[in-house]
């Protein structure tokens, strides 16, 4: 893990290793927004490409959300979260996801101990790989829905409960799960559920020409280890607790509010689509929106903000009809009707 950060200086942001929120809402705004710039030329040192998906996982990391990353292999989409925990200096975690993992490889177990002094018998618990602010969830759909729902109580509530009794989880929190779309044997279907806790669906696309040359051009010359270890942390994990705040400070009006609401009961009503977004998905979606915000300089909510992030936030969480399914419609497509037929509030 990446040395602490300097210590911040009075009144802001200093350099690529620190981040100190203000007390005014603009300047704090404005310090937010160089802060995310500074973490953009962090993780560029690595991550080659890939601006959107980087911006997506970020706006959802400076809202408390988890992420599901979908990609074919050799995407370096493991890469791009341990990068992504040295800039923001988080404790990370690596589980990979295998048919024979066990709820308890994940949460930890009970384990009895005795004292060799008194003979005294007591169980103690042993943490497991959950416990740490960034959890890297590898290849999440290889391993059955047993182990997978030990992330249900983990991703919602900020803790596990073992034996019936409960253990919080670090806050700040997350899980950034990755999954393989085109392979499909030794693999499980991620439940609705599942799906609904994540606050962000992001495809990884493969590189353009130009991007793909630059990383042939940085491991020629060796440069991938080296650069990710010369990546400089941004933002703790107080401050990142600091930016949740700010995000849910931002200011939305019910032009807004009403604006979300209405593109997620779209969603329940289209005939293409059988399961709909949930309320969780509206809470979601405003959240995401808010922090899209924040990161673009504002410290309130367009319509534009929630059209940004709406297939992003919507699209993994609908069940389509299986009509529309033979006629290769997609999530995607759905949730872009569903935008195109909710009036946008001027």
């Amino acid at each position: 893990m990446a040395a602490p950060p300097p210590s911040p200086q009075p009144g802001g942001y200093s350099g690529a290793a620190g981040y100190s929120p203000a007390t005014n809402d603009l300047a704090a705004v404005e310090e937010l927004a160089n802060a995310y710039q500074t973490m953009r030329q962090e993780l560029g040192k690595v991550i080659v490409g890939q601006d959107q998906v980087v911006e997506q996982v970020l706006t959802a990391m400076f809202c408390q959300g988890h992420v599901l990353l979908v990609g074919v292999p050799g995407l370096a989409k493991t890469m791009l979260v341990r990068t992504i925990s040295d800039v923001l200096h988080l404790s990370f975690r690596r589980i990979q996801f295998t048919p024979d993992l066990m709820p308890s490889d994940i949460t930890g177990t009970d384990v009895l101990e005795e004292d060799r002094t008194t003979g005294k018998r007591t169980f103690r618990f042993v943490h497991g790989p959950l416990f740490a602010s960034m959890v890297l969830a590898d290849e999440i759909n290889r391993t059955p829905p047993k182990t997978q729902a030990a992330l249900l109580e983990a991703m919602q509530e900020g803790q596990v409960t073992v034996d019936g009794q409960s253990h919080p989880l670090p806050d700040p929190f997350l899980v950034l799960a990755t999954q393989n779309p085109v392979e499909y044997e030794g693999t499980y279907p991620l439940p609705e559920a599942q799906r609904d806790r994540f606050l962000v669906h992001v495809a990884l696309g493969y590189p353009e020409a130009e991007q793909e040359r630059a990383m042939l051009r940085m491991a020629r010359r060796g440069l991938a280890p080296t650069a990710l270890a010369s990546v400089e942390p941004v933002v703790s994990g107080e401050d990142l607790r600091a930016v949740r705040e700010q995000v849910d400070a931002t200011e939305v009006s019910d032009d807004v509010v009403g604006y979300v609401v209405a593109v997620v009961r779209r969603t329940r009503e289209l005939p293409s689509v059988s399961l709909g977004a949930s309320p969780r998905a509206a809470v979601h979606l405003l959240g995401a929106a808010k922090a899209a915000a924040r990161l673009a300089g504002r410290d309130y909510v367009t319509p534009d903000d929630v059209g940004s992030m709406a297939v992003a936030v919507l699209a993994h969480r609908l069940v389509l009809t299986p009509e529309a399914e033979l006629e290769r419609y997609e999530d995607t497509d759905a949730v872009r009707t569903a935008l195109g037929e909710v009036p946008v509030p001027r």
